[in-house]
């Protein structure tokens, strides 16, 4: 029986999805001609300068209705990707490679290869709450969300998707750099609700490998840490008799960094595609909002998220030898550096990265990867029962090669010796990440009318505003 959202609505919801369906007539022209960062929520304190202001009224924390389709717009289901991609290279040598997508999943924000590795936690004054991804559900699952969205049943579909992770507001000590000091006064205040995305790096490395690897591209990569040689991989070279491009004349060799910063900014697009999507929906539902930095060298918001933690020494970051480990061990120097891990609850592992401790290898891992990405590819591709699906999938499914078993092998070589030499995967960055996090709340009108010419704000916060939450 499909559940009633009227008639589950708290008091006030009903006007606000009323609202919701003026900003689903919102032109996205002016979405984008509005779109502002406006930080002063009901109930907040700008504390010092020109424009310092204490708001008269109390925080007003964001409806389900509101938050749902935030939610939405960040990291809504939409359905199946189209993979529009050359399977096999036909006649433009070096052309094909589609194999590289990793999932047939669609998702409100893009992300490369449809990997879909970032998870978004919503934090609210109620509770902190993780939103599960595309893998995480079933095929058939995929296609009630797309279709609940399509039909504007965002409070079902958040129902669907959101994991309770504890009760309450997750907050972190507001502390300089990591919170940057003009932010302090208005970061994660009571009333908002906050979202926090977090990238898991090791899908994506390994797809990228794979491509890497793959016969269309067949790079060869260096360790900038270890004089430049090659960190596994020597045998799989062309000097060696294999097909890896080693000669830098080829212009097909980089460096262990270099492609480790290529991951993370694939994943911080993702993040960006997130929160950009996050403020279009509040200018055209008449919320405030913003974006801004969230603490990604340390561990403080993992920790407060009860993250697993793992560690790596400086001599493994630095790639010491045996004399200057001792040496820094004998001066008190091979501090310890933690880097989160993953994420469980109650036993049920919810962000779990493609290396250990979650697998007992790389080796293991990269093969979990491998079956994940054959499951999810294959299994998308033989439904059509979804619009956006293949017409003949059997076909294509047919055409789509599997990587090489020198590909397969120089990914696990390669894989294994990051993990064993450095500690982590990837090297630099470790398997989880988080740099941007959004922050959306009712603006207090007063605050702008006090400071600013019309146009601080748009007709449609002011509406917002006086029709649905009762503003003076």
């Amino acid at each position: 029986m499909e559940h009633d959202v009227e008639n589950t609505l708290v008091p006030g919801e009903t006007d606000c999805r009323s609202a919701l369906q003026d900003a689903l007539r919102y032109p996205l022209i002016d979405a984008l001609a509005n779109r502002r960062s406006r930080r002063f929520s009901l109930g907040a304190t700008l504390p010092g300068g020109a424009l310092a202001y204490k708001s008269k009224r109390a925080p007003l924390p964001l409806t389900t209705t509101e938050e749902a389709a935030l939610a939405f717009a960040a990291a809504g289901i939409n359905g199946f990707a189209l993979g529009d991609l050359p399977f096999q290279e036909g006649n433009l040598p070096e052309g094909g490679g589609g194999n590289v997508i990793a999932t047939l999943t669609g998702r409100t924000g893009a992300s490369a290869d449809a990997v879909h590795s970032t998870a978004l936690f919503v934090i609210n004054d109620s509770g902190t709450y993780l939103l599960k991804r595309p893998q995480d559900f079933t095929l058939d699952d995929i296609e009630t969300l797309a279709r609940l969205a399509e039909g504007h049943r965002f409070e079902q579909v958040y129902e669907k998707m959101r994991i309770k992770i504890r009760d309450g507001r997750t907050i972190i000590e507001k502390r300089v750099p990591l919170t940057f000091p003009f932010n302090k006064w208005s970061t994660n205040l009571a009333g908002s609700t906050y979202f926090l995305p977090v990238c898991e790096l090791t899908s994506m490395y390994i797809n990228v490998l794979l491509s890497t690897f793959d016969e269309q591209m067949a790079m060869f990569l260096l360790d900038e840490r270890a004089k430049f040689q090659p960190p596994g991989i020597k045998r799989f070279g062309i000097s060696q008799g294999g097909r890896l491009h080693d000669d830098p004349d080829d212009n097909r060799v980089a460096s262990i960094l270099a492609i480790e910063t290529i991951i993370v900014e694939f994943m911080l697009a993702e993040q960006a595609f997130m929160v950009h999507n996050l403020s279009l929906m509040e200018q055209a539902m008449g919320l405030g909002g913003w974006t801004h930095f969230a603490s990604a060298q340390e561990t403080t918001w993992f920790e407060a998220l009860g993250f697993k933690l793992g560690s790596q020494r400086l001599s493994q970051i630095m790639h010491a030898g045996p004399l200057q480990r001792f040496i820094m061990r004998l001066k008190g120097a091979d501090r310890s550096y933690p880097h989160p891990l993953g994420l469980t609850l109650n036993g049920v592992d919810l962000i779990k990265p493609f290396c250990p401790p979650y697998y007992r290898s790389m080796e293991d891992a990269v093969l979990a990867f491998l079956k994940h990405k054959r499951t999810s590819v294959t299994g998308a591709a033989l439904r059509d029962t979804f619009s956006g699906s293949w017409k003949d999938p059997a076909a294509v499914q047919a055409s789509i090669p599997k990587f090489s078993d020198e590909c397969i092998a120089a990914t696990i070589a390669y894989c294994t010796y990051v993990y064993e030499t450095y500690g982590k995967f990837p090297a630099y960055f470790g398997p989880l990440r988080t740099t941007l996090a959004h922050q959306a709340h009712h603006l207090d009108l007063d605050f702008y009318d006090t400071f600013y010419h019309p146009g601080a704000y748009t007709e449609t916060q002011k509406s917002h505003q006086h029709r649905w939450h009762g503003a003076p």
